[in-house]
């Protein structure tokens, strides 16, 4: 299983309206419950929110990997936002965050889903690759740029 394969071009959305950390994780909350039957946007954006009180996944950099697991969840889901404007996320190094990439997992969780967010961590500490998701123009290209980063990275490892 690879990050490629759990992110189709329509959960890579563009512009989105920020706010707050909480904006941002009521706004996937709801956009991902309503593509996939299984899951409710309140119980989404509960366990999101729980794991951010266990820590903030502002990893840095203008990034954070909000992940949570989810027993409707039957296979990991990913997501990723490119923000409007970024928001506050308590990131370790204080900056706020305009990338966003959203994992939601089986409750069983085990390896495989650990090593996926090791890959979108491994993808989102590449400088290189920040600064062209930041210049993506649509939601085509920001798919485009992120799915090309995700090769390179899988090949690299």
């Amino acid at each position: 299983m690879t990050l490629e394969t759990i992110l189709p071009p329509e959960r890579a959305l563009f512009d989105v309206p920020g706010g707050s950390k909480k904006r941002v994780l009521e706004f996937y909350s709801t956009f991902i419950a309503q593509n996939t039957p299984s899951l409710d946007s309140q119980e989404v954006f509960s366990r999101l929110i729980g794991r951010e009180r266990l820590g903030s996944t502002g990893i840095g950099n203008g990034v954070a990997i909000p992940h949570a697991r989810s027993p409707h969840c039957k296979a990991p889901i990913a997501g990723f936002l490119k923000l409007a404007e970024p928001v506050d996320f308590d990131a370790i190094d204080g900056e706020p965050v305009d990338l966003v990439f959203v994992l939601l997992v089986p409750e069983e969780a085990d390896d495989a889903h650990l090593a996926l967010l090791a890959q979108v961590a491994g993808v989102m500490n590449d400088v290189e690759t920040r600064s062209t998701l930041r210049k993506s123009t649509s939601q085509q290209e920001l798919h485009e740029r992120l799915i090309d980063a995700i090769r390179r990275q899988a090949s690299s490892s």
